[in-house]
């Protein structure tokens, strides 16, 4: 008889997960450009990154291209929540779009960062992966001062005009431990880098990395909920490697477990990147139900009460609140308590 049948099985269920503020007011943004322009609105890029929220709203009636050139002029189009470039939005200015701007007002911040100190004459080290959506949009706010720093593997290749005079920022969605190591290699280069106001990286990143540190502590097995294009899920099955996880595995849906996986495996962590439904965290409870991890307990690290407004175009004293997806498909994103 093998530990794990022998052993009372059980799910470690991190909190917070799941979706963050500005996820919900991009989704809601989405449905509320549905409900006052009618069908089809475009969305430029996927308005989050998790494959069952963008098939539930083409499903509503968005359309998602990669580019504004792909709209009918004269239409809506919203940008996505990882931001965009100011040449996109001259260019959907030229097509007499009308533009609505659901990006992450965490990720504005980062540009409006970005604009402030190229103005101001530094240069900036953006540490990012190259190709991210986000990354590209807040490269296009000042690209001859904005360096690109992936790793601290790249930090030998910086080179900057004058090192009295430099900054770093970061794409909101990496790893907070990985981020500090780039930023550390580089204050040993150049002593004088300062660090921007407050941290980049958002709040729902870092309470989600640090749920997945207390339970990858105590789980031989983390399965993390999210889409492969997700940045922030991607960052949380590392995170959970590292913090001492037998094992960490990224899925998109349920079907995508692999039953040999709890194979001796006693403990499972369960967690969701921030663009996630609960709908689908639910379904992998229920997966792990039947093959006997019945008990399930929340560990939370910490509350979360952010708001966003949606964007000006649309009731601007109204607060984002979760998105009206079919109650069949997306659960509440406060989590499960039910039978917890």
């Amino acid at each position: 008889m093998s530990k794990a049948s022998s052993a009372r099985k059980s799910v470690l269920l991190a909190a917070p997960r799941g979706f963050c503020a500005g996820v919900v007011r991009a989704i809601q943004a989405v449905e509320k450009a549905l409900e006052m322009y009618g069908a089809p609105v475009y969305v430029r890029h996927e308005i989050v990154h998790n494959t069952y929220v963008v098939k539930a709203l083409e499903h509503k009636g968005a359309v998602f291209v990669e580019d504004v050139c792909d709209v009918p002029e004269g239409t809506v189009v919203l940008f996505s929540a990882h931001g965009v470039a100011p040449a996109v939005r001259h260019e959907s200015k030229a097509r007499r779009l009308l533009a609505i701007d659901a990006t992450c007002p965490l990720v504005t911040k980062v540009h409006k960062e970005a604009v402030r100190y190229a103005r101001e004459g530094y240069d900036i080290l953006l540490i990012g992966h190259d190709g991210h959506e986000e990354v590209i949009g807040t490269l296009g706010e000042a690209p001859d001062r904005i360096t690109l720093v992936d790793s601290p593997d790249d930090v030998a290749g910086v080179k900057v005009r004058d090192s009295s005079k430099v900054v770093w920022l970061s794409q909101t969605t990496l790893s907070v431990d990985e981020t500090m190591e780039t930023v550390a290699a580089l204050k040993e280069k150049l002593p004088q880098l300062i660090s921007p106001p407050s941290h980049d990286i958002c709040y729902a990143t870092q309470n989600r990395q640090q749920a997945v540190k207390e339970i990858a502590e105590l789980a031989e097995l983390v399965i993390v909920v999210g889409s492969r294009n997700s940045s922030n899920s991607q960052r949380l099955v590392e995170v959970a490697e590292q913090a001492g996880a037998g094992a960490a595995y990224l899925v998109d849906c349920v079907e995508e477990i692999d039953t040999a996986w709890l194979d001796a495996v006693t403990t499972v962590g369960v967690t969701s990147g921030a663009s996630v439904p609960e709908v689908l965290v639910e379904q992998v409870l229920d997966r792990l139900a039947q093959h006997g991890y019945a008990e399930a307990e929340i560990v939370k690290t910490v509350e979360e009460h952010q708001r966003f407004t949606l964007p000006r175009q649309m009731a601007p004293s109204a607060s984002a609140v979760h998105p009206s997806l079919p109650a069949s498909e997306i659960a509440s994103a406060e989590g499960r308590t039910d039978g917890l």
